[in-house]
């Protein structure tokens, strides 16, 4: 092959593309259509600074923008002829196809180049992760160019342009789409066994997470070589197409062709079963931390860890790359370990003996729904690790969308490589933490997914306070201790005050029950204890014992150096989810820019929590140090009292009142959770308070567990780090925060941050001025009736009268006043939506500004090079003319 005949086709190539107004046309068209994909309304919505809307539709706009670069590679040659004299220059039909095909990837990576000003946008928006962006872009390139093989492919065909523009839109669809195309999907996987994607967006998904993984590599070089060779085959037809042997060379082509796809597409799968990978994401998520290999050295070498997963060989499209992580990491330990690991992976069927092998040793399967063909079923999939050591098992049951897997791989690792578990316990309340049978409902209750949760990694138990707590216990986990009857929180205060390690959940508005269908308002401080039953009727049940110091848990809060008013719960007008504007103000999302403790090592890392009604707590004793671990936004929350927050049921007790609960912002921040620890002697406690039940609750695990509605949250971990940290043990709390940064578009929240401020300060204005106008109007009321009273106290009129007219004033005084209040909360309730609708428009224009020089701009520098370019070479074209000849 020699260089210089390449580079000059390679020339004569770009610069007839870059010689009219079309090849430039085509990419401001690509760069304004790339823009429209990533900037689209669910963008903002998402909030995040990344290309994952562009990712996701990328291999869409391939289809377009690809013929259009290559439509002209070969039809335009043999349109015009110049193919039978490109063919008999001094070159090999090889170095005219490289040639060629380098000039279109060139025309390509200039077009991909110019789409760059996307970053720039992300950059004036928030902080992406450039090691992604890179990778990102690095996959769009390598799939642009194996889809640019195809069409030139598409291009030798035909002598129309416009032909090879359908055919090559029509060829490269098969590569993109060969995933849905109905019983190929179902052929790969049942008949040759293929489970990895054979489509460009599977393999792109790689790339645009922040990992180049060999297999992508070779599916797109391999991709490009195929079609490359249909290429050469095509150009070389000439040579044989007319002869006596036509037929023979047609059908070895055709079988080397065949060969040469069979032999690839094995290639393409043993890489991807092999695996290997660069990791370029900043946070390094796709490479073995620090802390699993030094648990993996330190596994006795008498004593090594035997691995069994099972694992579904088909699972639905959202699990494939929790399936693959999966393999991938259990290859990677098995690596390391060597002697001290024993791997063995076992492919489960529904209904065959390795389920039940897998169902004995606690691994179920879990029903999901899968779509296949145009139709949904649900199966069941397997993906559970059962690890087994001469000291101990572990069973991890199923890997769901949010499980961090090294994580979970590594505590189960180091657990059970442990010749000694520490020890958890769950003090008895009515939050009935560790189950048991509900008294109301008459139904057994199970344990707490949280505490399923620690029994992975500690010995739990379950401890009474009947009687002073003399278990031996690293720490002790107490979840609505305000329940407690008056003997019971005095043993529990005695424990903590003996500077005994303690977890404590409070919560002054617990929304949720220990029976996720049921409310949690029963369990709320302020509330009575729960009849301990005993008769289906009322007068039949027994009668409960009174709450220590009437529910309001005083007597824990002062030996925790603490004040908590049970009576206030917190609300946050902020919402850094807008998709979500319907939850109310008392869901507070707390993230880590001002409401988690970045100094702390228990919530160092973590990113972002949910609670539901939290309350405030403030220190109280200078013998205590409070170190805040949680706490609200200042400026955009407040309180509540518990007489606003609840209204009477219909069947009598209290029910929640968050949808017209009118609220008042304040200029404070209130601490939600914190660390307290005794400076001396007269204070030894060691204890984390958090004023929210509802953040360790079954909803929120199953959302953690889930990634319900897109939501990434950490409350698990948060739970996880504070047991951790206060039982001495912080091998996991940096690989449990170990995940992608949480990077939202903060130029954006600045600016709406405003908006949002003024709305909040008009809605208290306008709800302060409504409740002035109806004290006001009390206060005519009372007027009237005082003088009223004051006349029969003069005795001008007799009291049988003076009754009447008083009852007659004080109806029709009343009458007017419920009608008042009635048009003044109509008014309020009127300017507070006017308002609401003025801010909401005003962050829409927002967005829509933000949107459209996102949009705009980045095709701007390939307009101007295209106007300059053109203007350059018509200037050029002038020169040496006769002024006589010119216009």
């Amino acid at each position: 092959m020699r260089s210089h005949v390449v580079l000059a086709v390679f020339k004569r190539n770009v610069a007839s593309y870059f010689s009219g107004i079309l090849g430039y046309l085509f990419i401001v068209v690509f760069v304004v259509a790339g823009a429209f994909l990533a900037f689209d309304d669910q963008f903002f919505a998402n909030n995040l600074a990344n290309l994952d809307r562009l990712s996701e539709s990328f291999p869409l706009l391939l289809l377009f923008i690809i013929p259009a670069i290559t439509m002209t590679a070969w039809s335009d040659e043999r349109k015009l002829g110049t193919d039978e004299l490109l063919f008999t220059l001094p070159a090999t039909d090889f170095e005219v196809l490289l040639g060629k095909y380098l000039a279109v990837l060139a025309v390509y990576t200039i077009a991909l180049a110019f789409s760059i000003t996307h970053v720039f946008v992300l950059l004036r928006l928030g902080s992406p992760d450039l090691g992604l962006i890179c990778t990102t872009y690095f996959g769009y390139w390598l799939a642009g160019a194996a889809l640019l093989s195809v069409g030139m492919f598409a291009s030798v065909l035909t002598s129309s342009a416009t032909v090879a523009f359908v055919l090559g839109t029509a060829i490269c669809a098969i590569p993109v789409f060969i995933d849905r195309i109905p019983g190929v999907d179902r052929f790969l996987k049942e008949t040759l066994g293929i489970t990895e994607p054979l489509s460009v967006a599977g393999h792109l998904k790689g790339f645009t997470s922040g990992l180049v993984t060999y297999s992508g590599l070779f599916y797109f070089i391999g991709l490009t070589a195929f079609f490359l060779y249909l290429n050469a085959v095509m150009i070389g037809r000439r040579h044989w197409a007319g002869g006596r042997n036509a037929g023979n060379m047609t059908g070895q082509y055709l079988l080397r062709v065949a060969c040469l796809g069979i032999a690839l597409l094995c290639l393409t799968y043993s890489f991807a079963v092999a695996g290997g990978n660069i990791d370029s994401t900043s946070e390094r998520l796709h490479t073995l931390s620090n802390t699993t290999i030094e648990i993996i050295r330190k596994i006795p070498d008498d004593k090594p860890v035997t691995i069994q997963a099972f694992v579904s060989p088909d699972v639905p499209q959202e699990y494939v790359p929790i399936r693959k992580e999966l393999l991938d990491k259990l290859y990677e330990y098995d690596d390391h370990g060597g002697k001290r690991i024993q791997l063995r992976v076992v492919d489960v069927e529904p209904h065959s003996q390795a389920a039940e092998q897998a169902e004995s040793l606690g691994i179920e399967p879990r029903q999901l729904q899968s779509q296949s063909q145009g139709r949904t079923s649900v199966s069941d999939v397997y993906l559970g690790v059962v690890m087994t050591s001469g000291f101990d098992t572990v069973t991890i049951p199923f890997f769901d969308r949010g499980t961090p897997i090294e994580y979970e791989l590594t505590r189960s690792l180091g657990t059970v490589s442990q010749a000694q578990r520490r020890v958890v316990g769950i003090l008895k309340t009515d939050a009935q933490a560790f189950g048991g049978m509900d008294m109301q409902s008459f139904r057994q209750l199970p344990k707490w997914q949280i505490v399923q949760e620690l029994e992975k990694q500690y010995e739990v138990k379950e401890v009474s306070p009947d009687s002073p707590i003399t278990s031996e216990m690293d720490v002790l986990i107490a979840i609505m201790p305000s329940s407690l009857t008056q003997p019971q929180m005095e043993h529990l205060v005695e424990y903590v005050s003996a500077g005994k390690p303690a977890l404590i959940f409070d919560d002054p508005a617990p929304v949720w029950g220990s029976n996720r269908n049921a409310s949690g308002i029963s369990m709320a401080p302020l509330e009575p204890k729960p009849s301990p039953g005993g008769g289906m009727m009322p007068f039949q049940q027994q009668q409960s014992e009174p709450k220590a110091d009437g529910g309001r848990a005083t007597s824990l809060t002062e030996a925790l150096g603490i004040r908590w008013d049970v009576r206030k719960s917190l609300f946050d007008a902020f919402n850094p989810h807008p998709r979500f504007s319907m939850f109310p103000k008392e869901l507070i999302f707390l993230d880590s820019r001002e409401n988690i403790n970045p100094n702390q090592p228990i919530t160092a890392g973590l990113q972002e929590l949910i609670c539901f009604a939290p309350g405030a707590i403030t220190g109280r004793d200078e013998d205590v140090n409070v170190t805040w671990l949680l706490k609200s936004r200042k400026g955009s929350s407040g309180l509540n009292d518990w007489d606003r927050v609840t209204q009477p049921g219909f069947f009598g007790g209290r029910q929640y009142n968050f949808e017209t609960l009118q609220r008042k912002l304040t200029d404070e921040s209130y601490i939600i959770s914190a660390l307290i620890e005794g400076k001396s002697d007269k204070k030894k406690v060691k204890a984390v308070f958090v004023a929210d039940a509802d953040l360790v609750n079954d909803v929120m695990f199953e959302v953690w567990q889930q990634q319900l509605l897109d939501l990434k949250i950490d409350n698990v971990l948060f739970v996880l780090n504070c047991v951790d940290y206060l039982s001495g043990d912080e091998r996991f709390i940096e690989l449990r925060n170990r995940r992608a940064k949480h990077r939202t578009l903060t130029e954006l929240e600045r600016r709406t941050k405003v908006y949002e401020s003024r709305l909040s300060k008009e809605v208290n204005s306008a709800v302060e001025a409504a409740d002035k106008e109806v004290e006001e109007a009390k206060a005519r009321l009372q007027t009237v009736i005082k003088d009223l009273r004051q006349e029969m106290q003069k005795g001008n009129v007799d009291a049988g009268t003076l009754q009447a007219r008083l009852q007659n004033a004080t109806e029709a005084e009343n009458r007017k006043l419920v009608q008042r209040e009635k048009e003044i909360n109509r008014e309020k309730d009127e300017k507070v939506r006017k308002v609401k609708n003025e801010t909401e428009q005003e962050i829409r224009r927002i967005e829509r500004s933000i949107w459209r020089w996102a949009v705009f701009i980045p095709p701007l520098p390939a307009i101007l090079l295209g106007i300059a370019v053109i203007v350059s070479r018509l200037l050029n074209e002038r020169q040496g003319i006769s002024r006589d000849r010119l216009r």
